[in-house]
């Protein structure tokens, strides 16, 4: 018996206002039991933004833009421009604008002798290059330390990412724009105008919205891998291989989506596109990394590998209760045990690759998803906002996923026909 349209509609509009509602309560309480000042701050404006959201979700045609628009303007600019005007952030907003001071002054962003943990630089050299438009402006003027604010850059890193993903994943149309429908989740044609909903409503809830504002440290490599897995996807090595050199630059969490993506060109592509991809990303992180472990060898390995992993000099402050810390602070042979067993997850996602290789963008990104966490959750040292990576991979995409990218092309190159169009609901239709 076919749903009635009226019942339907309502259960969207219910769906959609118990989502924000849950957001909500979510950012109150951590506005209520976060620690660091910033987080309190984000969430005392998000939960009044979600709030807001979910009551607009209500109305018959609040399911789309109305709501979102509220959403983002709670949990993204409000606390963004509170917290920007304030002088609130992460420590790592001060870490990466002294990495692009020091870059410009030594030619690489480390300090030789770090004197507390607040001094060590986590990141490979290429995170200094969002400290570098602080570095240019100075911290004179506030319209200067505004826009020198290393999370402006690093939310526009990520965003432009976003839209040049989208915009290949449908043959280079404006994301929002209108043409051939794309597969969701479940398979279901998503138009331009839900698109735009759907990437907006995501960058307004607390996966995004939470970093973009504290910290957004971690926003410029979940782009840069979006975007590598969807040229991957489209069968463009070359584009591909600069994505993915651009993000292992930053950290190298990033180096596991290497043999994805390979493995990704090598099944729609054949080996020689994924050959050139492998050589681009490989070759590219080589030179962006190349002049500062030249120049400051035992830094970059202290600060960039020992650190992250517990075994610095300094005490790392990720230290979220996961089961790779716990077993860690069992002393050394639980770090050696933890060490195995994340090596031994490696070995069984790299096996995966081999035995079957991801299809298209939503089986590469699901498959590099599973391998991040599980990095994650063995690491010896980590925290539970590493795990945002992962699931913004797997949902942004479900939102990109094109007939052609997102599924097998059953041997033969050919990609998937596209399903035909389905109307918006008019009651959730975009304005």
């Amino acid at each position: 018996m076919p749903t009635h349209p009226t019942k339907s509609l309502g259960s969207r509009r219910l769906l959609w206002s118990g989502g924000w509602f849950a957001a909500a309560v979510w950012a109150g309480v951590f506005a209520l039991v976060a620690g660091p000042a910033p987080h309190r701050v984000w969430g005392a404006c998000a939960a009044v933004g979600y709030l807001c959201a979910a009551g607009s979700a209500l109305r018959p045609r609040g399911c789309g833009r109305a709501a979102v628009g509220l959403a983002l303007a709670g949990a993204v600019a409000v606390p963004l421009l509170v917290l920007l005007v304030g002088g609130g952030a992460q420590s790592e907003v001060g870490v990466i604008e002294r990495s692009g001071v020091l870059t410009l002054r030594q030619a690489h962003p480390y300090l030789t002798a770090p004197g507390t943990v607040a001094e060590v630089t986590p990141y490979l050299p290429g995170m200094a290059v969002f400290g570098l438009p602080g570095a240019v402006l100075g911290d004179g003027a506030w319209p200067h330390r505004l826009l020198g604010d290393a999370r402006l850059w690093c939310a526009a890193a990520f965003l432009g990412c976003v839209w040049a993903a989208l915009r290949a994943a449908h043959g280079g149309r404006a994301p929002g724009g209108a043409g051939r429908p794309v597969g969701g989740a479940a398979g279901r044609p998503v138009g331009g105008a839900g698109r735009r909903v759907a990437v907006g409503a995501f960058v307004a809830s607390p996966v995004v919205a939470l970093p973009l504002c504290v910290s957004g440290v971690d926003l410029p490599l979940t782009g840069l891998l979006f975007l590598a897995l969807v040229y991957a996807a489209r069968r463009r090595p070359v584009a591909a291989g600069l994505a993915l050199a651009a993000a292992c630059s930053l950290k190298w969490t990033a180096w596991p989506a290497v043999a994805v993506a390979v493995a990704l060109l090598a099944h729609r592509g054949g080996a020689g596109a994924a050959v050139r991809a492998g050589a681009v990303a490989v070759g590219g992180t080589v030179a962006a990394v190349l002049p500062s472990a030249v120049l400051a060898p035992g830094p970059l390995v202290a600060q960039v590998f020992a650190f992250p992993t517990g075994r610095g000099p300094w005490e790392t402050p990720a230290a979220s209760p996961l089961p790779g810390r716990l077993l860690a602070d069992l002393g050394p042979g639980g770090w050696y045990a933890a060490v195995a067993l994340l090596a031994a997850g490696g070995l069984a996602v790299a096996a995966s690759l081999f035995v079957r290789p991801p299809s298209g963008l939503v089986p590469a990104a699901d498959r590099l998803a599973a391998g991040l966490c599980a990095a994650f959750l063995l690491a010896p040292a980590g925290r539970f906002g590493y795990l945002a990576l992962p699931v913004a991979l797997a949902v942004l995409a479900r939102v990109a996923a094109d007939p052609g990218t997102a599924g097998p092309t059953h041997g033969t190159g050919v990609p998937t026909p596209p399903r035909p169009r389905t109307a918006p609901s008019p009651a959730c239709r975009t304005p």
